[in-house]
C-alpha cells in the first residue's frame, strides 16, 4: 500500500478514496428488483467462494417461483425443512410467502445489504418471483452451552446461573430479574468483519443519562475489524488503558448485573461473550462479592475487612520482608533475627533476588494451573508448589521465611473477589518489591504514595475511582467498609452518582 501511495499524487489518491467511498455507499443502498434471477445474482456476487451458503430453488409448474437463501452452518435445518421448504413446495402458486410460512420472526426488506446482514444472524431469506421485497425468517441453529455456575465467580449461597455466549439468553437472564418496562436495551453492531451485536442496558429513571450518552458515544467511535470478546470493548472504552486497575467491571453473574443496574449503572452485553461489562466502576465495588448481600451482615462485614487487610499483604508483604531484612534489621526482635539469619546462612542470593525468584515461580505455577487440563491442573499446582519449595529450601537456594512470605502473599491475592482487580494487585507487588530492595522502607512509602495518587486520580466514566472515600461523601459511605443491613440502607438511599459500588 505504501508503494502504491508513492506512485500517485495526493490529489489522485484522494480521488481514489472518494470513488471507493461512493461505491461502498451505492452498495449499501442497493435495492432488490422484481427479477428473481437478478436478486439471486446479488447474493452470489456477495458470497463468492462461500460453500456453506445454500440456494434452494422451488419451481411451480416448471417455473422458478421462490428462492430460499441461507447459511447452512447458522440455521436450524430441521425447522427450515419442516416449516419453510415443505409448505413452499406443496404450494400450487399464487400465494405469498408470508401466507405459507408461519414460523419464527418474519420481516420484509428491499435492501440488499440489510438482508445479507440478517443471513449472518441465522435468518433464511425467501425471494419471490415478480416481487421486489424479500422475506426473512429467523431460525438460528447454532448449538449453545447450557447455563451453569460461573467458574470465575463461585458462591456458596446465591444464584448458580451464569451467562453464556448467546446474547438473547443473557438478556433473558437479566429480564427474569428486572421485570419492568424501565429496563431499556439499545443494540448496535461493531466490527467491520465480525458484525458483532453489542447491547447497552440500563434502568430508565435510575441511571444518569450523561453516563448512557457517554457509553453510547464511546461504543459508536470504535472502528475495528472484529470484536471477538467483551475484552476488546473494555480496552476501547476505559478512561486510562495503561493503568493496572480495571475501570470497567466484568462479570458472568446475572444477579450482579441486575444489582448494578438497580444502582444506576450501565451494562454492556456482547454477542459470543459470557462476560458482561458494567460501568462506571470503583475500587470498592471491585472489593465486593455478590455473596456479601446474601449472608448476614455481620459475617459479610467481617469477610470484607479480611479482604481489605489481605490486599495490603498481597502488595506489600514481600517488600516489607526485603526492606527489613536488608536495611532495617534493628526493627526485628533478636530471636527472630537469629532465626532468619540462620535460615539464610547458606543462601547465595540477596533477599530481593530471593523473593523475586520465588514470586516469579509462584506466578508461573498459577499460570500453569490455569492452562493445564482441569483433570491434572489442581494436582500440578499443589504438588509443584510443595515439591519445588521444599527442594529449594533443602538445597539452600531459598530460605524458609521467603517461602512462607510468598505463600501468604499468594493466598492474600486470591481473597480479592474480582478477577480483573486481582490481576492488577498481582502486578503491583513487583515494582514495590524493587523499591524496597533499593530504598528500604522509604521505597515502600514512595510506592504506597504513588499507588494512592494514581488510584485517587483515576476516573471511570466521570466517577472517581476511589469514590466515596476520596473525595469523602458521607451520604454514600454507608456500604463501603460495613455491609449495612438492607432495612437501614433504605433509610439512607442515595442517587446513582453517589453510590461508589453500593447496593
Amino acid at each position: 500500500m505504501r508503494r502504491f501511495r508513492k506512485g500517485i499524487t495526493n490529489h489522485k489518491f484522494n480521488h481514489i478514496l472518494k470513488s471507493k467511498s461512493t461505491l461502498l455507499q451505492e452498495d449499501k443502498d442497493l435495492l432488490f428488483t422484481a427479477d428473481i434471477e437478478q436478486n439471486e445474482a446479488y447474493f452470489k456476487e456477495a458470497f463468492v467462494d462461500c460453500y456453506d451458503v445454500v440456494y434452494r430453488r422451488i419451481d411451480i409448474h416448471s417455473n422458478l417461483q421462490w428462492l430460499v437463501v441461507y447459511i447452512d452452518s447458522l440455521i436450524d435445518k430441521k425447522t427450515l425443512e419442516e416449516y419453510i421448504l415443505k409448505p413452499l413446495q406443496k404450494s400450487e402458486g399464487g400465494e405469498a410467502a408470508n401466507e405459507l410460512v408461519s414460523i419464527g420472526t418474519m420481516t420484509s426488506s428491499d435492501n440488499v445489504s440489510e438482508t445479507i446482514a440478517k443471513l449472518f444472524q441465522g435468518h433464511a431469506v425467501i425471494l419471490t418471483e415478480g416481487c421486489s421485497e424479500v422475506m426473512t425468517v429467523c431460525i438460528p441453529g447454532l448449538s449453545k452451552r447450557s447455563i451453569e455456575e460461573p467458574s470465575s465467580e463461585p458462591v456458596i449461597r446465591g444464584p448458580k446461573e451464569g451467562f453464556i455466549e448467546q446474547l438473547s439468553t443473557n438478556l433473558g437472564l437479566i429480564r427474569a430479574r428486572l421485570k419492568t418496562s424501565k429496563f431499556k436495551t439499545e443494540c448496535m453492531v461493531i466490527g467491520e468483519y465480525s458484525q458483532t451485536q453489542v447491547v447497552i442496558t440500563y434502568l430508565k429513571g435510575i441511571v444518569d443519562d450523561k453516563v448512557v450518552d457517554q457509553v453510547r458515544a464511546r461504543l459508536q467511535s470504535i472502528q475495528v475489524d472484529g470484536i471477538l470478546d467483551s475484552g476488546y470493548i473494555e480496552e476501547f472504552i476505559e478512561d486510562q488503558p495503561y493503568s493496572p486497575f480495571p475501570q470497567v467491571h466484568s462479570t458472568e453473574r446475572p444477579d450482579v448485573v441486575a444489582a448494578e443496574l438497580l444502582e444506576g449503572k450501565v451494562a454492556i452485553l456482547v454477542d459470543t461473550s459470557p462476560y458482561v461489562l458494567i460501568v462506571p466502576m470503583t475500587f470498592w465495588s471491585g472489593m465486593q462479592s455478590s455473596e456479601d448481600f446474601y449472608i448476614r451482615w455481620p459475617i459479610a462485614t467481617f469477610v470484607r475487612w479480611i479482604r481489605f487487610l489481605f490486599v495490603h499483604f498481597a502488595i506489600f508483604a514481600p517488600a516489607l520482608y526485603v526492606a527489613i531484612t536488608t536495611f532495617h534489621q534493628e526493627m526485628i526482635p533478636t530471636n527472630l533475627v537469629l532465626s532468619i539469619a540462620g535460615s539464610r546462612e547458606a543462601v547465595p542470593f540477596p533477599a530481593m533476588v530471593e523473593a523475586l525468584l520465588m514470586e516469579v515461580i509462584f506466578e508461573a505455577l498459577v499460570e500453569a494451573g490455569i492452562r493445564i487440563p482441569k483433570q491434572i491442573g489442581p494436582t500440578i499446582g499443589i504438588v509443584g508448589g510443595l515439591v519445588i519449595g521444599q527442594a529449594a529450601v533443602q538445597a539452600g537456594l531459598i530460605s524458609a521465611p521467603v517461602v512462607i512470605i510468598v505463600s501468604i502473599t499468594g493466598i492474600s491475592t486470591f481473597t480479592t473477589p474480582r478477577y480483573s482487580l486481582r490481576n492488577g494487585i498481582r502486578l503491583l507487588r513487583f515494582p514495590v518489591l524493587f523499591l524496597a530492595g533499593t530504598l528500604g522502607l522509604y521505597g515502600i512509602v514512595l510506592g504506597f504514595l504513588g499507588i494512592m495518587l494514581h488510584v485517587t486520580s483515576l476516573r471511570s466514566f466521570g466517577t472517581l475511582y476511589f469514590s466515596p472515600v476520596s473525595p469523602l461523601k458521607m451520604s454514600a459511605f454507608k456500604d463501603v467498609f460495613i455491609r449495612v443491613p438492607i432495612r437501614l440502607k433504605l433509610l439512607f438511599k442515595t442517587t446513582p452518582d453517589q453510590e461508589g459500588g453500593n447496593r
